[in-house]
């Protein structure tokens, strides 16, 4: 039977992408091979208990509602996440957060794609996927974390290098208690970047907590 290693399933408003606000139920897979610097969740990194498939599902059914994020962790590092996906993608509103680490070329295309490419001051900026890009659907969403004004400029650059804002909408997250938010807003205004400003919106209501 199908199962998956699952750190924590929670419910909460989405704090991020552009479904912020919407209440959520939050399914976040163990294990990750990245260390970004900034990474808000290294519980996920090993602790966690097997679920089968149906076992997840009776859990998400409990809360009553149709939007589920499938989040790490990097849930791409369990083979068995994209059937997973291809199972329940006609039950629920399913978007899938990963890192452009993994390729996302098999991923079913209900599935609405948020796809974190990695600043170079995550430290794993080497391990992006250029190739994912041609695979991004209109309602994917691409996600940058800024870090410093260097971030930025590494963005920017890398946005038109790459043709993102012809393929999806991009996100600008600054980095939590790291990155000035007014900085950052000034700078996309300045220069009138296609991108969505976004906060983590479940930091902001309830501070940087485990389940929120």
């Amino acid at each position: 039977m199908d199962s998956l290693i699952i750190n924590e399933i929670f419910y909460s408003l989405q704090g991020e992408t552009e479904l912020v606000g919407l209440p959520t139920v939050f399914v976040r897979l163990t294990g990750c091979p990245l260390r970004c610097r900034y990474c808000d969740t290294e519980y996920a990194f090993t602790e966690g208990s097997k679920k089968t498939f149906r076992e997840i599902d009776q859990i998400i059914s409990k809360h009553n509602c149709n939007r589920v994020t499938i989040t790490g962790g990097e849930p791409l590092a369990q083979s068995s996440c994209e059937r997973f996906l291809d199972e329940y993608c006609n039950k629920y509103y399913i978007s899938l957060e990963t890192s452009n680490a993994y390729t996302i070329k098999n991923i079913n295309k209900d599935i609405q794609i948020i796809l974190d490419i990695k600043t170079p001051e995550s430290g794993e900026h080497d391990r992006n996927l250029v190739d994912n890009y041609s695979f991004l659907k209109k309602r994917d969403q691409v996600k940058f974390v800024i870090c410093s004004l260097n971030d930025y400029q590494w963005a920017r650059e890398y946005i038109k290098n790459h043709d993102l804002d012809k393929k999806c909408s991009i996100l600008f997250s600054p980095s939590y208690n790291q990155m000035n938010l007014k900085v950052l807003a000034d700078k996309i205004l300045e220069d009138n970047l296609p991108v969505r400003l976004q906060v983590q919106l479940h930091k902001i209501i309830w501070g940087d907590i485990r389940g929120k």
